[in-house]
């Protein structure tokens, strides 16, 4: 499986001509889609389809970030205004219910996605909720209880492989511990690994995801020179030895400024510290190209993982 290391995403509603070209010849790892390229549902289905046609590849990975909430990058054609912190909740007042609903939310909501033909969602946010946390995540945590958001984390992962959806767990080793978003700004968190360890990343432990994303989080006590994204101390030592995580490791977004190089350099910085994948959102063209061609090919621990993920889609 000749696949570049990264998931791109594009511009609009339809493929330009020159990212047919780019989907065809330059063979991106997958897609992630956003809000910008959907306008309604039969426009969505149709771009797609092309897509697939164009790679070649039925089962070919097309991701969203479909939350519930204000992550909702479907709300032009469905109705989801749900968030994960209204389960922790639920279940935090009863947790046979709350799982009881929860199932029955995530089967609606993943027959929604196989029908529009999204393969994976980058659920579940398994960051926990602390006094300074950064509002980013408000709403989209379970709970301030780890223990409440593994229950739910691996009840949703659960949910997900019986209707032979992806998921993805974020944002791996735990982002709840930052007060700053990433978005805008690198945060630093000081805590002791012990601290992060009973806490943060609790609810990532024995956890069956397929795929898992990255946190752009300094953790000082732990690297105090890289973001755990360019760490490869934190992502050998801590999510795939103490975590034990076993499956193919993303970058959260490469243009977010908590990264403070350019663009392929967060790339190549991403994937030599133990990333397998990077993302790139922001959809330009001009970044997309430089960056499918200066990134390597999967190698084979991403390969016979991809084979797996496209066995358990069948």
């Amino acid at each position: 499986m000749k696949r570049k290391a990264i998931i791109i995403s594009i511009k609009g509603y339809q493929l330009t001509l020159k990212e047919k070209n780019l989907l065809a010849f330059e063979k991106p790892w997958g897609l992630i889609l956003f809000k910008r390229n959907v306008k309604s549902l039969v426009q969505i289905k149709k771009l797609i389809k092309k897509i697939r046609k164009i790679t070649k590849d039925k089962k070919f990975p097309i991701m969203i970030d479909e939350e519930g909430g204000k992550v909702s990058r479907l709300n032009k054609i469905m109705n989801h205004s749900v968030t994960q912190k209204k389960f922790g909740e639920l279940y935090e007042t009863d947790s046979k219910l709350a799982l009881t609903i929860y199932k029955n939310y995530i089967n609606n909501l993943t027959k929604f996605l196989k029908n529009v033909g999204i393969n994976i969602n980058t659920v579940p946010v398994l960051d926990v909720i602390r006094k300074n946390t950064s509002k980013i995540l408000e709403n989209r945590s379970f709970s301030k209880n780890p223990n409440v958001v593994k229950k739910l984390g691996q009840a949703c992962i659960k949910q997900y492989e019986i209707n032979k959806l992806g998921t993805v767990i974020k944002h791996i080793p735990g982002h709840g511990c930052a007060s700053i978003d990433s978005h805008l700004n690198l945060p630093k968190v000081n805590l002791s690994y012990k601290n992060l360890e009973k806490k943060d990343f609790l609810p990532f432990k024995s956890n069956s995801s397929k795929f898992a994303m990255t946190a752009h989080v300094l953790y000082s006590k732990i690297d105090k020179l890289n973001v755990a994204t360019f760490s490869k101390k934190i992502i050998f030592k801590v999510i795939r030895k103490n975590i034990g995580f076993k499956g193919i490791l993303i970058s959260d977004d490469i243009s977010m400024k908590a990264l403070k190089y350019d663009l392929i350099t967060n790339a190549k910085k991403s994937l030599s510290a133990g990333c397998n994948l990077v993302l790139y959102c922001a959809g330009r063209y001009q970044d997309t190209i430089k960056l499918i061609k200066s990134v390597p090919f999967i190698d084979k621990f991403t390969e016979k993982k991809t084979s797996e993920f496209y066995k358990f889609l069948r």
